[in-house]
């Protein structure tokens, strides 16, 4: 996109005609015939200063001014669940059988072998630089928060968020086995780290243990006390005997719940039966609970077996959680370790598989606020995930004119404007991370 470039300089100028996902625009832009509006935008120091139908005269003869040609123009994104500190072990940590519990442990042993600030630091950065290049501007990471881990990797993130600042809006939550909640000791340590680290998250991830509701109960009163929200890894498995998600939305309800509340994973809403399917879903829409799916992951992990095709996809039921009104999203999760041995946290390529493995293109215009306006409410986001007049120029342009187009290609060509000006930002090069401790050649 090189004759682009130097128009991006200028403190006022035009974007003409753009394809607009109308599910990202607000007032009569957001209504009419297709998925897109044809809009011309303004741009005046670093916001988008007006946003209009092609044609109607807003962009002035004395402004510079881009026609992008019919092009799809984007918001930045919104990553919604990613494991930041897991990023980027898989050289020396795989998974040889592909399994859930191979790529647990893998973790574990590597945890406790490598993770070191200085590992951690090495390679959190290098994939939120990654994520910056694509055009991510906001992520949500998972923090394993167990014994000195917790002491280790929060600081880091902490030094991380602060950095980037201004660039990425980082969110972490810290993640523990459900059962810990019951372990007085943990839940104060947890409790004062997400204090002196200025987080307002609380999470973990479940599973069907005994005493899960009084666990949950645990969680949910502390996260009410403190004014936290809170961020639940859940029934992560195709065992059809785990309905974690239905406890989590009942928790929800007793407690009369105010804050935000995100669930991951929700691997077996899919493959209960109609009944059971409907009635958790029932739950969840009344506790007003969110729900990310992380497509590329769990379909390369849910049903994994050495030597057998897998069966079903891993993915959570989208299409009947939307239709009851539930806040649904799709995100990254891992990159580059057991869980997952690929991504780069291009959530361009998580909207393109995801419309692939789930069928987010019935119709795709609607699937649109998965990926911006969905996880931004998710997380807390004012002024994310949408074209409004008034917000930031942090834009991604694409020269594809359809969905079709668009999730063809991986569109590598795209220009990611931040406050209006080209972003310059190159992704960084895996050798970057031959120097840390037991790397693999």
């Amino acid at each position: 996109m090189s004759p682009w470039h130097s128009l991006f300089d200028a403190p006022l100028y035009g974007l003409a005609d753009a394809r607009a996902p109308r599910a990202l625009l607000e007032g009569p832009l957001a209504s009419g015939p297709g998925a897109f509006a044809r809009v011309d935008l303004r741009i005046e120091n670093g916001r988008i200063g007006a946003i209009a139908a092609t044609g109607e005269g807003m962009l002035t003869v004395d402004a510079p001014r881009l026609s992008l040609n019919g092009g799809i123009i984007l918001p930045t994104f919104v990553d919604a669940h990613t494991h930041l500190d897991k990023g980027h072990i898989w050289p020396r940590a795989d998974n040889p059988d592909g399994t859930f519990l191979t790529a647990l442990g893998n973790v574990l042993r590597d945890r406790g072998e490598y993770w070191t600030a200085k590992d951690v630091a090495a390679r959190m950065d290098f994939a939120i630089r990654c994520a910056y290049a694509h055009g991510t501007a906001a992520i949500r990471t998972h923090i394993d928060s167990v014994g000195a881990q917790t002491r280790i990797s929060w600081p880091v993130f902490a030094e991380a968020r602060d950095r980037w600042r201004g660039r990425v809006d980082l969110q972490a939550s810290p993640l523990f086995a459900i059962d810990l909640a019951l372990d007085e000791a943990h839940m104060r340590d947890i409790e004062a780290n997400i204090d002196a680290h200025g987080s307002n998250l609380l999470g973990g991830a479940t599973f069907m243990i005994p005493n899960l509701r009084e666990a949950l109960d645990a969680m949910f009163a502390l996260a009410q006390r403190k004014g936290y929200d809170l961020d639940f890894h859940v029934d992560e498995t195709e065992d059809v005997r785990s309905n974690a998600l239905r406890v989590i939305a009942e928790t929800a309800l007793a407690h009369k719940f105010e804050g935000r509340v995100l669930c991951g994973h929700c691997c077996t809403l899919s493959r209960f039966d109609d009944d059971e399917r409907a009635r958790t879903i029932d739950a969840v829409a009344r506790a007003g609970l969110s729900i990310v799916s992380l497509p590329m992951c769990n379909i390369y992990l849910q049903d994994s077996y050495d030597g057998r095709t897998p069966r079903w996809r891993g993915v959570t039921a989208l299409h009947e959680l939307r239709a009851a009104g539930v806040n649904v999203m799709i995100a990254s999760d891992n990159t580059r370790d057991p869980f997952y041995a690929y991504g780069d946290l291009d959530m361009m390529e998580v909207w393109r598989e995801g419309a692939r493995i789930a069928h987010l293109d019935r119709p795709p215009g609607a699937w649109t606020p998965s990926i911006f306006a969905s996880p931004a409410r998710a997380m807390g986001l004012a002024g994310r995930g949408a074209l409004s007049a008034g917000g930031p120029a942090d834009l991604v342009l694409t020269r594809a004119r359809s969905f079709t187009e668009l999730f063809a290609r991986p569109q590598s060509d795209r220009t990611i404007l931040r406050d209006g000006r080209r972003l310059d930002a190159e992704l960084p090069d895996y050798s970057e991370l031959d120097a840390l401790e037991g790397f693999g050649s």
